[in-house]
């Protein structure tokens, strides 16, 4: 729409952004309670949008929580019932690190045929809240998951993301600041490592455990960018001890691109990744992340 024609482009340009925005999705609704009311209403809604702009992507919602919430549940009842209108939908949750480790195949059995995931709000968190290692390490490893099922979550975003110090009505948080003052933690370093060394073409690995006991705090994850050509493999240690590792069928060259994040133990709330030099790793630190660009 041009501002010389229409009243609310017209607004926008008088705001400073003559050019539409080029919207490419719209989220309808935010954790409502899927009622008979919200449905028709919803309908409603979307099907205007569907006949002025087809070409934006719609977003519906299906509750605060995961399955097997009622919201959730009819929330994705609606969905299915109408492919024509929602071309994904706003999932959120916010659970313990325990529950994140357990439950890593959580996307595995969706159906690959419906509507795609926005995973729009999660964090793990402990009694402490404010993220640290142990937080930042579970959700490292159910973003490998994530990457194997990128089929269907085809995006993520932490929260909350911001929060200024002596004004917190959320924890955890993924960037603290004062007036003159930034501070990030441990969650900001996993979800910058798998932003930037991120691919659109998943490469199937298998992981193989001694004990099959500790497999819900060890991961692995391969994917390639075919944009740029490169390839990044991720691997995760939840563990408190040394993890040895035996790469079998990648070309790891001792000049690679390598950053990790390591913290001192579990409660460490001010971990970064660095960039460290590596050739085939042979071993990983208690509490870590490791990406190797291929």
């Amino acid at each position: 729409m041009i501002a010389a024609t229409n009243e609310w482009a017209h607004k926008r340009a008088l705001a400073g952004h003559p050019e539409p925005f080029n919207l490419k999705y719209i989220g309808i609704g935010n954790e409502d309670i899927i009622s008979t009311t919200f449905e028709e209403r919803y309908e409603m809604i979307c099907k205007g949008i569907r006949e002025r702009h087809p070409e934006i992507k719609i977003c519906g919602t299906v509750g605060p929580f995961h399955t097997p919430s009622a919201d959730y549940i009819e929330g994705w009842d609606f969905t299915k019932k109408h492919p024509d209108l929602q071309d994904m939908v706003d999932e959120h949750y916010y659970e313990s690190t325990g529950w994140f480790m357990h439950h890593r195949n959580y996307y595995d059995n969706y159906d690959r045929q419906a509507a795609k995931v926005y995973l729009g709000e999660w964090a793990a968190s402990t009694k402490t809240k404010r993220p640290n290692m142990e937080t930042a390490l579970a959700e490292a490893l159910y973003l490998t998951d994530i990457e194997r099922n990128g089929d269907i979550v085809e995006m993520t975003s932490y929260a909350p993301m911001l929060c200024k110090d002596g004004h917190s009505n959320w924890n955890p948080d993924m960037i603290y600041f004062t007036n003159t003052t930034i501070r990030t933690t441990p969650a900001y370093e996993v979800q910058r490592l798998f932003s930037i060394y991120d691919g659109n073409q998943y490469v199937h690995s298998q992981l193989t455990i001694d004990d099959p006991q500790l497999k819900h705090r060890i991961g692995a994850s391969v994917v390639k960018n075919l944009k740029t050509g490169k390839t990044y493999l991720k691997l995760v240690n939840a563990l408190p001890s040394t993890l040895k590792v035996n790469v079998k069928g990648l070309n790891i060259s001792s000049k690679v691109k390598c950053e990790q994040l390591s913290g001192n133990g579990v409660e460490d709330q001010k971990a970064k990744a660095e960039i460290i030099k590596t050739s085939t790793p042979t071993t990983l630190p208690p509490y870590s992340l490791r990406v190797i660009e291929l």
